[in-house]
């Protein structure tokens, strides 16, 4: 499941508790960048144990340079059981009726840049998502820091072009949001929302992905978040035969 090999990079599912040490010490580096010490620590959660977890590793060095979580569902009746669920109201994603999966913790390492890891990453779910038949991909794609002025450019992009359709569209929950959808009217600057705007929401974004009207500010881990899904019946073939070609 989700193994693939390219270039140095190689991607593998977890196999052991220090797989997992491994991938949850990653992402204390990446969501805790201003802590003390950062690669003394562990990021994890109750949902850790429910998870697949994939790791995508140089190969010359051995290193861990990307992580993420998978957790499967048959159906959006089983979605009150997600990550996202703690954040947002999702009622709305029940009735979608074909498997799903949730991509939670997606971090790179801030060390390396390289784009063809987070392509790699991708080509490898894009293999999974093929041969299991999922129909949709969701999760909270995270803003680093909880001001919202870095990033207004970018709300504001979202909001004139990304919101999920309403038959879909995410309700408040979380009792600290930003409603961005609601408050800005300002006309995005396209090239410095794209500056600051998370790869892993871009990509998303780039397949056809749509987000939440508003983010919800983590305290615990000094973040926002916006929920982000992606139906794979709206994915441009192009962006498919990319893809796919990767991860042949």
């Amino acid at each position: 499941m989700l193994a693939l090999t390219k270039g140095c990079y190689r991607v593998r599912t977890a196999q052991s508790d220090v797989d997992l040490k491994a991938a949850q010490r990653l992402r204390y580096i990446a969501f805790h960048p201003d802590t003390a010490n950062p690669d003394q620590a562990l990021d994890s959660d109750r949902f850790d144990a429910l998870c697949t977890h994939v790791l995508v590793e140089d190969m010359r060095s051995g290193q861990l340079v990307c992580c993420f979580r998978v957790l499967e569902f048959q159906n959006g009746g089983q979605i009150e059981s997600s990550y996202a669920a703690q954040f947002y109201e999702l009622s709305s994603l029940k009735r979608f009726s074909g498997r799903m999966i949730e991509i939670g913790r997606f971090c790179i390492h801030p060390d390396h840049s390289d784009p063809d890891i987070l392509r790699l990453a991708w080509a490898s779910l894009t293999r999974h998502v093929d041969a299991q038949g999922i129909e949709m991909l969701f999760g909270c794609s995270s803003f680093h820091g909880t001001d919202q002025a870095p990033y207004l450019d970018t709300f504001a992009m979202l909001r004139a072009s990304h919101l999920a359709p309403m038959h879909w569209r995410p309700k408040v929950k979380a009792l600290d949001v930003f409603r961005f959808a609601a408050r800005l009217r300002r006309r995005p600057d396209r090239r410095k929302a794209l500056q600051v705007m998370p790869p892993l929401l871009r990509t998303y974004l780039l397949m056809g992905g749509w987000v939440s009207d508003h983010a919800v500010i983590d305290a615990q881990l000094g973040t926002m978040h916006v929920i982000t899904g992606l139906e794979i019946s709206a994915i441009p073939d192009a962006r498919k035969k990319l893809l796919r070609a990767v991860s042949a």
